[in-house]
């Protein structure tokens, strides 16, 4: 595979390609059982994650447009039960839109105008630089082929050239609670997967990247990061695990499950600080 650098690719398009995602190598840390099931059994789109594709489709202009649904279509509960309301939202889906209701269009306008309205997120957003590019690598040392989609990835004119990440969190954007979700949903590895990949590509393993990090409820707080370098060094050893493991199941045509004797379990640290056992 010619590792590359795709700016106009459709986003089915890059979903379809069998290169390793960064949410697939986070399945694969789980269970390589799990990574396979889920590659092999592909789920339709989620109601729950049509706000955040909405929002991110309106701050960065591109992707699926944002829809609502008629209200003379909901049922009398207001909920999008009613035949004539699946029907519609199956349409829209097919043609490559996100239906929502009008109360979540609206939410969309509001977190959009949040984003837009810091004045770091906006001028990440604003930098020269190109929205949902897609990246492909083979990585050297284990042969795996990667890929990943870049929200927004900066040109070379760009002052101080910084990738971007858009989150919508319902867990909060402050400082603490960010982090937690980091840890929580492994983003430390899907930053180290993406510019890891970059750095194949073009030489510069050094391209810094901020995550934008939008509040689901009002007031639709803001909160715009980096991470610390102990992430990334987390972050570097759990992917190179990550592409070890798939190289060693492509090559066996092995893909397990949880070890079938393992360890005795040990009290995760968190336990112990709160019992005492830890200083």
């Amino acid at each position: 595979m010619v590792n590359q650098i795709l700016l106009d690719l459709e986003e089915s398009a890059y979903h379809s390609r069998p290169e390793l995602s960064s949410t697939q190598a986070r399945k694969l840390l789980d269970s390589p059982a799990r990574y396979k099931w889920d590659r092999d059994h592909p789920q339709p789109p989620k109601k729950e994650f049509d706000l955040g594709t909405a929002v991110h489709s309106k701050v960065l202009g591109t992707g699926a447009p944002t829809v609502a649904i008629p209200e003379d279509l909901l049922a009398s509960n207001g909920a999008a039960s009613t035949k004539a309301a699946k029907e519609w939202i199956e349409e829209q889906r097919t043609a490559g839109r996100t239906p929502v209701k009008a109360a979540v269009a609206q939410q969309v306008d509001d977190m959009t105008e949040s984003v837009l309205a810091h004045p770091i997120a906006r001028a990440l957003f604003e930098q020269p630089g190109n929205a949902e590019a897609s990246v492909f690598a083979t990585d050297p040392e284990t042969g795996v082929a990667m890929r990943a989609r870049f929200d927004f990835l900066p040109d070379f004119t760009a002052p101080s050239p910084t990738a971007v990440d858009l989150k919508s969190s319902a867990k909060g954007a402050s400082p603490e609670d960010f982090a937690r979700t980091v840890a929580n949903f492994g983003y430390h590895v899907q930053e180290w997967w993406y510019l890891h990949q970059y750095g194949l590509v073009t030489g510069d393993f050094t391209l810094p990247m901020k995550f934008v990090v939008a509040e689901v409820e009002p007031p639709y707080l803001v909160g715009v990061y980096s991470l610390a370098p102990e992430f990334a060094e987390i972050a570097a050893a759990k992917g190179r695990r990550a592409l070890e493991t798939y190289a060693a199941c492509v090559a066996s045509d092995e893909f397990p499950g949880y070890p079938i004797n393992p360890d005795p379990l040990q009290p995760p640290t968190w336990l112990m600080f709160q019992e005492g056992a830890i200083a």
